[in-house]
C-alpha cells in the first residue's frame, strides 16, 4: 500500500536521516552511504516530461516517514567513552607541556613550563585520557613516585636532541620508573620528541641507548618519535596507547 503524491514541475528532494536509509522510486533503487552513525544525507532529482499537462506521481511506503522520525528522533545517547588516568613524566625541555597542550588545541602562546604538576583531559574519539604531567626539573624528579598512585598508564617524554648529559639522566628516569612496583605493570608510551631538530637521534639509537629490548622485555610498551609539526603520527601513538590500556581492562575482566 502506497501514499500518493503529485507534483507538476521538476523538483529536488533532499532527505537526511541518521542510520541506514534507502529510498525507492519506480524501476530504480537509490542507496544512501548506508553508514551507521553519522547523518546521512542524499539528493534526489526528479525530471519530469513536459509534453503533456499529465501530473506525474511519486510513490511513498506508507511508513516511509514514520521510519524517519524514528531513526532522527528515538536514537538512543552514544555510550560513554571510557576515560584513563596516566601520568606523564620526562625532563624539563622534553616537551610535554607542548604536546599535550597541541593535543587538547589550546593555543601555544599559553604554553608554560610545568614547575609542580598540572592534569589536561585529553579527548580522542575512543577513550579521554586523564593525564597528570609531573615537572621535570632535578628539585622536582625526586617527588614522582608520590604521584604514581592510580596511574592506569604512563607517557615517558624525551628530547631526542638533547645533549648525551641530559640524555644520560633521561635513560635512568625511565630505567626507574619502568622498574617502580606501582609503574612495572603498566602500558608505556615513550615519545622521542623533537624529530623535527637536526641533532635529533632516531628511534633506533634511542631504544639501542636506553636499552630497552632487555629491560623493558615482557611489558607492555611503545617507542615512537614525534614532534610537534606532525600532529598525526602523534595522535597515532596515542591511538597505539589507548589500545594496550583497552587489551589491559579486557584481561582484569576475564580475571
Amino acid at each position: 500500500m502506497y501514499g500518493h503524491t503529485t507534483i507538476d514541475k521538476a523538483e529536488k528532494y533532499s532527505i537526511f536521516l541518521t542510520g541506514p536509509c534507502s529510498f525507492t522510486k519506480e524501476g530504480e533503487e537509490n542507496k544512501c552511504c548506508g553508514t551507521s552513525d553519522s547523518l546521512c544525507h542524499r539528493d534526489f532529482d526528479f525530471q519530469y516530461p513536459r509534453e503533456t499537462k499529465d501530473f506525474e506521481s511519486i510513490f511513498f511506503p506508507d511508513d516511509f516517514f514514520t521510519h524517519c522520525f524514528r531513526a532522527l528522533c528515538c536514537k538512543g545517547p552514544p555510550p560513554a567513552r571510557p576515560e584513563y588516568d596516566l601520568v606523564c613524566i620526562g625532563l624539563t625541555g622534553s616537551g610535554k607541556t607542548s604536546l599535550l597542550s597541541k593535543l587538547c588545541s589550546e593555543s601555544p602562546d599559553s604554553v608554560v613550563s610545568t614547575t609542580g604538576f598540572s592534569i589536561k583531559a585529553v579527548p580522542f574519539q575512543n577513550a579521554i585520557l586523564n593525564v597528570k604531567e609531573l615537572g621535570g626539573a632535578d628539585n622536582i624528579r625526586k617527588y614522582w613516585s608520590r604521584y604514581y598512585q592510580g596511574s592506569q598508564g604512563v607517557i615517558f617524554v624525551l628530547d631526542s636532541a638533547s645533549s648525551e648529559d641530559d640524555l644520560e639522566i633521561a635513560r635512568n628516569e625511565l630505567h626507574s620508573a619502568l622498574q617502580h612496583p606501582q609503574l612495572c605493570t603498566l602500558p608505556f608510551l615513550i615519545l622521542a620528541n623533537h624529530q623535527d631538530k637536526p641533532a635529533a637521534r632516531s628511534v633506533q639509537e634511542v631504544k639501542k641507548y636506553f636499552e630497552l629490548e632487555p629491560l623493558a622485555r615482557g611489558k607492555r610498551w611503545i617507542l615512537q618519535p614525534c614532534s610537534l609539526d606532525d600532529m598525526e603520527a602523534l595522535k597515532d601513538s596515542f591511538s597505539q596507547l589507548i589500545s594496550l590500556l583497552e587489551e589491559k581492562d579486557h584481561e582484569a575482566v576475564r580475571m
